[in-house]
C-alpha cells in the first residue's frame, strides 16, 4: 500500500480534496460543523502532502519528477500524464496552503448552502492541483475548465452585491481565453498527432512539427495572450501556470533576434 502511494503521489495529492468533497456530499445538510471540520481536515492533509512533495523535490534533477504516465484514450492518443517541475511544485504548495486559509476565513461568514460551498471549494482545489501537474494538454484543459465552472458557481452563489453580474462577466471573459487556448491545443495536435506536452516540445525543438513563422506567432498569441484571469489569487496563479505550462515549453522569445521562436 505504501509503495503504491509513493508511486502515485501526484494522483493522491490531486484527488484527495475531491475525496473530501465526496465525503461532504454524504453528510447531512444540517451538520454544518461536521462539514466545516471535514473540509478543513482534508485541506490540511492535502497541504501536508504538498509540503512533503516539496521537500522531496530535487532542484538539481533535470526534467519532470514524480511522473505518472498511463494510456487513457487510444484514439485520439490521450494519456493520464502527470509530473512536476520547479515551477509547479511551488504553485502546488501555494494552492494547498491557501485552501485551508480560505476555509478558515469562510468559517462563519458562509451561512447559507454551507454544504455546497465547502464541497465546491475542495473540488476547486483538485482542479487547481490538476492544472499544475498535468503533462497532457487534453487533461490540462479538463482541469482548467473545471476550475472556471467551479469559480463561476462560487462567485454567482456566495458573492456579494451584483454577484450574478460578476459571475456572468467572469465566465464570458475566461471562456474567451479558454477558446483561444483550445484552438492552439487543437492546432498543435494536428501538427504533432499528440497531446503530450513533453513530446510536443521535443518535436517542435527538432523541427519535426514543421511550424511556419506565422504559425509560431499565432501559437504564441494563443498561449500567452489569452485573457488574464484576475478574479482571485487562486485563478491568477492558475492562469500564470497555464500560460507557462501550455506555452512555456513550446515558446522561446528571442530578444537578440527580435522574433518569436517556438521551441
Amino acid at each position: 500500500m505504501m509503495a503504491w502511494l509513493a508511486q502515485h503521489s501526484l494522483t493522491v495529492l490531486t484527488f484527495l480534496p475531491l475525496a473530501g468533497a465526496a465525503l461532504i456530499a454524504f453528510l447531512r445538510r444540517e451538520s454544518a460543523g461536521q462539514i466545516r471540520a471535514a473540509a478543513l481536515a482534508f485541506s490540511v492533509a492535502t497541504f501536508a502532502l504538498a509540503l512533503k512533495l516539496f521537500l522531496a523535490f530535487s532542484p538539481n534533477q533535470p526534467g519532470m519528477q514524480f511522473v505518472e504516465h498511463y494510456s487513457w484514450i487510444t484514439s485520439p492518443p490521450i494519456s493520464y500524464h502527470l509530473g512536476i517541475d520547479g515551477l509547479s511544485v511551488l504553485l502546488i504548495l501555494l494552492a494547498a496552503f491557501l485552501t485551508p486559509l480560505s476555509i478558515l476565513a469562510s468559517w462563519k461568514s458562509i451561512t447559507s448552502h454551507v454544504k455546497e460551498f465547502f464541497l465546491f471549494l475542495l473540488a476547486l482545489e483538485t482542479g487547481m492541483i490538476g492544472v499544475f501537474v498535468s503533462l497532457d494538454l487534453f487533461l490540462f484543459f479538463i482541469f482548467w475548465e473545471a476550475m472556471l465552472i467551479l469559480m463561476y458557481l462560487l462567485i454567482g452563489i456566495w458573492g456579494h452585491e451584483r454577484r450574478v453580474y460578476a459571475a456572468v462577466k467572469f465566465i464570458l471573459y475566461t471562456m474567451a481565453g479558454s477558446a483561444l487556448m483550445l484552438v492552439g491545443i487543437i492546432y498543435l495536435y494536428t501538427l504533432t498527432g499528440t497531446f503530450d506536452i513533453e513530446v510536443i516540445g521535443h518535436l517542435i525543438a527538432s523541427g519535426a512539427a514543421g511550424l511556419t513563422g506565422s504559425a509560431q506567432t499565432w501559437l504564441f498569441l494563443a498561449f500567452f495572450l489569452a485573457p488574464d484571469v484576475a478574479a482571485s489569487g487562486t485563478i491568477s496563479r492558475h492562469d500564470v501556470n497555464g500560460k507557462l505550462r501550455g506555452g512555456g515549453p513550446l515558446v522561446d522569445v528571442r530578444g537578440d533576434s527580435g522574433h518569436i521562436d517556438i521551441r
